[in-house]
Order: C-alpha cells, then structure tokens, then sequence
C-alpha cells in the first residue's frame, strides 16, 4: 500500500473511530505500531487535529473532514463498477445519471488526466431488460415513501388489487420485479413488473417500522416464494 494512500485511510478510520489506540489501528491496517507512529506524528506535523500521544491513544478533533474528491485507487474503481452496473439497468434516467455522477466526480479528481472513472479493470454484463415504463414512478414511490395501487395477475392468473409499500426494484435475470409490504397479505411479497396491469401512486404516505421496513424484508430475502 502506498503512503499517500495508507495515510488516507488512518484518517478516514480515525473519524469513525472515538479515542484511537495505535495497536487497534495498525492490526486494522495492517502495518506495525511503529509505522502508526511515524503516519500520525507525521499527520500531525502537517497540522491535522489530532490530540493524544503513544501509549494513550490518540483522538481526530471532531469537525475536521477530507476533500470529497480524496479517492484510493480501489474507491475509484468501486465506484466505477458501481456506476457502469447503473449505465446497464436499462433505465434512461438512472443511465443519464450515472453518466453525469461520473463526469462530476471525473471533473473534481486530482490530475483527473491520469486516472479516469472509466478505467477500472471489471466491466459490468449488460442488461437484455429494458427497463419497464412504471420503475421511474415506483423510484419516486420509494424515495417518498407513498403507497401504491395494481392490478396484478400470479404465476396462477388469478388477478387481484393490491395496495403496497414499495421497498426495493430488482433487475434480475428473468426480468425486473419490485418488493413490498402488502397491506392485503400482512406480508412481505415481491411482483413482477410484466404481470402488472395497473399501477398508481395513490398520494398517501407511509412510515415503515421495524416489521415493514426493508432492512426487516432483506433479513427474510430468499425465504420469501414469488408470488
């Protein structure tokens, strides 16, 4: 690892991090207690507010944070695959807006000519799903927590009226399809979008607790049948 990039991450770990202790931070590292050491008295040298001493622990003084456009090698390249699997959705809003995420960040890096968003060494398969006309309203239903309405046909074409709590879009190799709190089942289910004939934002919010909120959906993910 690098210096540059090395002392980036000790300050990046002090942030998270309350009082410090060298050994935790070079057992996170993986360098010796004596390079922590020379980073930080280095660090400090270079005026980073950073208080303490060996054999105490060390503390980063709250308020002080790093350009926004500090970025390893390995942060680039996450976020190059990161936005190249969005440009692949079939999406044409989160498309244009990964293209535009990655020209602003692009614009913001230090000597941006010699590292470009672009080049990482992993490419993302591209989507054969074009996106359906409805994931740009149910994106906006899930960012605003509102309640939706369709018209759904099963995998048994009985067809029936559904009133959800969107909670997450997948785009899946079979196709896309979102999952939900429905309030009809009491239940977590998860619709495809090609079955859906129907479907409204009907205006009305909703809070999700801990019984309906997606991080309580993704505990059960993969336990759940499609419906």
């Amino acid at each position: 690892m690098r210096r540059a990039e090395r002392l980036f991450r000790l300050v990046n770990e002090m942030r998270t991090r309350g009082v410090s202790r060298a050994n935790e931070l070079a057992e996170h590292l993986e360098v010796s207690v004596s390079t922590i050491y020379r980073d930080i008295a280095h660090l400090q040298a270079s005026g980073m507010p950073i208080e303490g001493e060996a054999g105490v622990g060390y503390l980063l003084r709250p308020g002080f944070d790093l350009p926004n456009t500090t970025f390893t090698h390995d942060q680039i390249d996450a976020l190059a695959v990161g936005l190249a699997f969005v440009e692949s959705t079939g999406d044409p809003a989160l498309m244009s807006a990964a293209r535009e995420v990655r020209a602003k960040i692009q614009a913001g890096l230090p000597a941006p000519e010699e590292r470009k968003l672009a080049d990482a060494p992993y490419y993302s398969l591209q989507s054969k799903n074009s996106a359906p006309a409805d994931v740009g309203i149910l994106r906006e239903a899930i960012r605003t927590q509102q309640v939706v309405e369709i018209t759904y046909t099963n995998a048994g074409g009985s067809t029936s009226t559904r009133r959800l709590r969107p909670l997450v879009i997948w785009n899946l190799t079979d196709g896309w399809m979102f999952s939900a709190w429905c309030e009809l089942r009491q239940d977590f289910r998860t619709f495809r979008f090609d079955r859906i004939a129907e479907l409204t934002v009907t205006g009305e919010h909703f809070i999700a607790d801990e019984d309906t909120s997606l991080t309580a959906f993704m505990e059960r993910e993969g336990c759940e049948e499609q419906v």
